[in-house]
């Protein structure tokens, strides 16, 4: 929109600027926003004393900061790790999960999900999407502005071909052991 609301490469910088502002913003606050997305709700020790337990067991052993401890009031198994940094991090579970799994399996997908939170899983997502959004913008501007890009009446088939390859987007992967 910057590009041809103000035109040319500064409308363009703008553009992917504010996209990487977007992106930070979203990592920044991200804990907030999932929690509140799935309604999750803090829970205290006193509340839920074996699983305050399992994840401070497991933080001391993994040398993390023992993050918030949230649960999500949903029948549906899962769980979740959230936060930009390991001292700004909460742990989700379902009430589902808590109710399925017996102890040593829920303290496994426990630890996978501080597994996230050591290897600084949302920053490398926040990174890699505004990486993909700036080649995704430069892919679309090569197809408009190559011969041909934006009639009917004839497509460069090699610049839809660097188009697709470029706004792909895939998941980025670790390559850490856990």
């Amino acid at each position: 929109m910057s590009y041809w609301l103000i035109g040319g490469t500064a409308g363009a910088l703008i553009g992917v600027a504010l996209a990487a502002l977007t992106n930070i913003g979203s990592w920044y606050y991200c804990d907030r926003i999932a929690l509140a997305a799935y309604g999750a709700q803090p829970v205290s020790q006193a509340k839920a004393p074996q699983l305050h337990q399992m994840v401070q067991n497991l933080c001391y052993r993994a040398w993390l900061p023992m993050p918030a401890i949230y649960i999500v009031p949903s029948r549906s198994p899962n769980a979740f790790a959230i936060g930009r940094d390991p001292e700004h991090a909460a742990v989700a579970v379902t009430e589902g999960i808590i109710d399925l799994l017996p102890p040593d399996e829920l303290e496994a997908v426990i630890a996978h999900e501080l597994s996230h939170i050591n290897n600084r899983d949302t920053l490398t997502q926040a990174v890699a999407a505004t990486i993909a959004g700036a080649i995704s913008f430069l892919a679309q501007m090569a197809f408009w502005f190559a011969p041909g890009g934006g009639d009917d009446d004839g497509l460069n088939p090699l610049v839809l071909l660097l188009t697709f390859l470029a706004s792909r987007r895939e998941a980025p992967r670790s390559t850490r052991a856990w």
